[in-house]
Order: structure tokens, then sequence, then C-alpha cells
């Protein structure tokens, strides 16, 4: 099992930056495809971004392509979601995810395990 922490959401003006974090516990961080997915209010849940278990591949949703980028440190046990060119449809709780049986999920349905979430609001 892992658990996943999220952190480094907030307020940012449009054509800002943030990068969001999130932890995993456990010693096999690195067993783990890891995913970002989004939900704005009264939306569904969206892919955003995922990476492999060795951060050799990523994928991105064409409406963050270029804009976006996923990494991961097995060092730290950290995956990260840089956001650059931020607009303000944007807003919404980011969750990070984790699949242990698929390369590089970006689906829902692909990971077995998620955080509880950090927002990220992005004003006009």
């Amino acid at each position: 099992q892992v658990q996943l922490v999220e952190s480094g959401g907030g307020l940012v003006q449009a054509g800002g930056s943030l990068r969001l974090s999130c932890a995993a516990s456990g010693r096999t961080f690195s067993s783990y495809a890891m995913g970002w997915f989004r939900q704005a209010p009264g939306k569904e849940r969206e892919f955003v971004a995922a990476i492999s278990r060795t951060g050799d591949s990523t994928a991105y949703a064409d409406s963050v392509k270029g804009r976006f980028t996923v990494s991961r440190d097995s060092a730290k046990n950290t995956v990260y979601l840089q956001m650059n060119s931020l607009k303000p449809e944007d807003t919404a709780v980011y969750y990070c995810a984790g699949s242990s049986v698929y390369y590089r999920p970006t689906s829902l349905p692909g990971y077995d395990y998620w955080g509880r979430g950090t927002q990220v609001t992005v004003s006009s």
C-alpha cells in the first residue's frame, strides 16, 4: 500500500505558476506509475498528467500540454506537477494517484491509490 499527500496548491493570478508535490509513504514508490487528476466544481474528475514508474514516459491532457510538466524523484518518494501559464479554467482540486498495475494510465480506473487533493485557484 501507499499513502499519498498533496501540497503546493494556492491562489495565483492568470499567467502565473505553481508547483504541486505529492509525497508517497512506503518503500515501494518506484513500483507505482503516478498520475495527476483535477476536479472543478460541478464537473467530473479529469486526467491531467501521468508518469511511468521509472519516469521515462509521460502523458498529458491536451488542455495542459506545453504548460504543465510532471516529474518524479524516487529518492524523495515524491511526484511533482509544475504548472505554468495558468488559466482561470485550471481552477480545481488537484489529486495525486498511484497505479500498482498499469504502465502509465490516463484514466481514473487505472489507479488504485488516491490522495485527498489540494486546491488550485487561478484568478483572472
